[in-house]
This record gives C-alpha cells, sequence and structure tokens, in this order.
C-alpha cells in the first residue's frame, strides 16, 4: 500500500515560511533597536540620578564631617572652660587656706583654730556649691537607690521601714547627676 505524498503540512507552508522569518527577523532587529535605546535613554537617566544623589551623599558626608567637627571642638572648650571656672574659684579657697596658715603659726587657742577650720571649710563648700554641687539629703529620708548606698540595715521600731537612721559618707550630686552617693545605714522591721 502507498503512501500519496499530499502537502496537508499541520505546520507551515515551506514556501511562506521563509519569507516569515525574514519579517520576524527584521521586526526582531527593530524591536531590539528601540529597546536597546530605551535602555540607553534609561541609563542614562539612572546615571544622572545616580550622580546627583552621590553628590548631594558627598557634600552631607563633608557637612556632618564638618558638624562633628565642631562639636568636639566645642565639647572640648566647655571641658576646658568649665575646669578653667572650677580653678579660679578653687585658686580662692587655696588663698584663704595659705591666709589662715600663716595666721595660725602662732596661735594656740584651740578655739580660734577650730573657727577658722570652719571658715574656710564654709569656703571651700560654697566655691563648690557655686559650681553645682550639691549634698544629697539623707538622715530621716526614705532610703532612695538612686542616691543612696545602703551599707547597713538596722532592725529598729524607732524609724519607719526603709527610712535612713543615719549617714556614714556624705553623698553628692549636681542637679539630677549623682557624683557620689550618700553611704548610709537603713532601718529594716524588727524579726
Amino acid at each position: 500500500m502507498a503512501h500519496k505524498h499530499h502537502n496537508n503540512n499541520p505546520f507551515k507552508n515551506t514556501e511562506n515560511l521563509d519569507e516569515e522569518i525574514k519579517e520576524e527577523t527584521a521586526q526582531t532587529a527593530e524591536n531590539k533597536n528601540e529597546a536597546t535605546e530605551e535602555t540607553n535613554s534609561g541609563l542614562a537617566d539612572l546615571q544622572q540620578k545616580y550622580d546627583t544623589l552621590n553628590q548631594q551623599y558627598l557634600r552631607l558626608a563633608a557637612d556632618f564631617d564638618n558638624y562633628r567637627k565642631r562639636q568636639a571642638q566645642e565639647r572640648e572648650d566647655l571641658l576646658k572652660f568649665g575646669t578653667e571656672n572650677a580653678l579660679k574659684k578653687m585658686i580662692e579657697v587655696l588663698d584663704n587656706f595659705e591666709r589662715g596658715k600663716k595666721a595660725l603659726e602662732n596661735v594656740e587657742d584651740c578655739a580660734k583654730v577650730k573657727e577658722s577650720f570652719d571658715l574656710v571649710h564654709k569656703q571651700v563648700f560654697d566655691a563648690l556649691a557655686k559650681l553645682g554641687l550639691e549634698v544629697i539629703e539623707t538622715e530621716g529620708k526614705p532610703f532612695d537607690p538612686n542616691f543612696h548606698d545602703a551599707v547597713m540595715q538596722t532592725p529598729t521600731s524607732e524609724h519607719p521601714e526603709h527610712t535612713i537612721i543615719n549617714e556614714l559618707q556624705k553623698g553628692y550630686k549636681m542637679g539630677d547627676k549623682v557624683l557620689r552617693p550618700a553611704l548610709v545605714n537603713v532601718a529594716t522591721a524588727e524579726g
């Protein structure tokens, strides 16, 4: 049984196939050119945006660096200025110590020595108070771990629980900043 060769190709007629391939190739090339132009245009836009952002970043980085240097210098100046002021105040105290020392060389009266000592002590504290030094209050006050360090606890019924009975060492602060907590004895409930 011989098969007849029919031109019933379910795909395409091969005669027209070459022409269609050429047309599609030309169209693809045209599309590629358009796409390349669009890509190049898009890349140019992105490059421009990148360059602009990069320049802004560099300016910002330079500004921040200058700001950081200025802040560091201002902080250093403040510390120096603060220390300078403190030293100037303490020089006055030192002068009084020197005067007191000379005045007491031939004094044998203990009351006079105590009076001079108290005067100089008051001046030292006043000079430091002008710089912001404050004594932390303790005796009779409620215990506060932010300002007090309980180094002793005494069971007692004479004072309310968690009340400071007495101070073992003065504490100091400057504003809200604790420079040294007060060492205290705190009342606890009796067993």
